[in-house]
């Protein structure tokens, strides 16, 4: 018994176990479906727009049932439905909208559809729902909005080609420093080796000078024999 305890409670534990503790009680995450971070897309008339939507449950499923519906003005029609047999089997899939195409897969946990040729009419609210006879038919919904525009809005780059503009001159500007710089430094190296050859040249010279005027005065002070 103890064992068959440790075994679970180890499944559990490979699950996502919140740590929300009631009365010394602790709770597993159900069936949870979403439709990702970002819950709404404005799409152009006439496109083709995918509607995500993902399911996940700790204890895994058996038997999922899931659909998608619209809400048209306060009634639900079904675009889809279908029931997913255990993990890993491919969903068994009705779909009742000419331009509704399922393009989920129960692998990766995904009960999405693709909407082709949008338009106006189709703007509004979309419904994923699921429910999970595992989990005593515990069931869970999210919402994706879809946005119908004639046409996409022109994103403003003013601002980033001024900035881009004044970042390019900046560097520029370094650039024609740092040269000019390199430049001034290489003459001025090669100004002070001219000037020290110029140096030595003159040493030299004064040395050589300073030699024949000695060896002049040595032969002038020389006393005939």
């Amino acid at each position: 018994m103890i064992r068959t305890m440790m075994a679970s409670f180890t499944q559990m534990n490979k699950c996502c176990i919140r740590n929300t503790r009631v009365s010394s009680v602790w709770t597993v995450g159900g069936l949870e479906v979403s439709t990702g971070k970002v819950s709404s897309i404005e799409a152009m008339n006439g496109s083709t727009v995918l509607l995500p939507c993902t399911y996940s449950s700790c204890i895994g499923i058996k038997n999922l049932y899931f659909n998608w519906q619209y809400n048209d003005n306060g009634t639900f029609p079904k675009l889809c439905e279908g029931e997913i047999s255990m993990e890993g089997v491919e969903p068994k899939v009705n779909v009742y909208h000419e331009r509704v195409e399922f393009v989920g897969s129960s692998k990766t946990n995904n009960i999405s559809i693709l909407l082709w040729n949008i338009t106006f009419e189709d703007e509004g609210e979309y419904i994923c729902f699921a429910r999970n006879p595992k989990e005593k038919n515990r069931n869970h919904s999210a919402v994706f909005t879809l946005l119908v525009v004639d046409q996409m809005k022109e994103v403003d780059n003013t601002l980033t080609v001024i900035i881009v503009s004044v970042l390019g001159g900046v560097i520029g500007l370094v650039i024609i420093v740092m040269v000019i710089k390199a430049l001034v430094v290489h003459f001025l190296l090669k100004d002070d080796e001219k000037n020290k050859e110029c140096l030595v040249s003159s040493s030299g010279n004064d040395n050589t000078e300073n030699g024949l005027s000695g060896a002049k005065a040595d032969n002038k002070g020389t006393p005939k024999a």
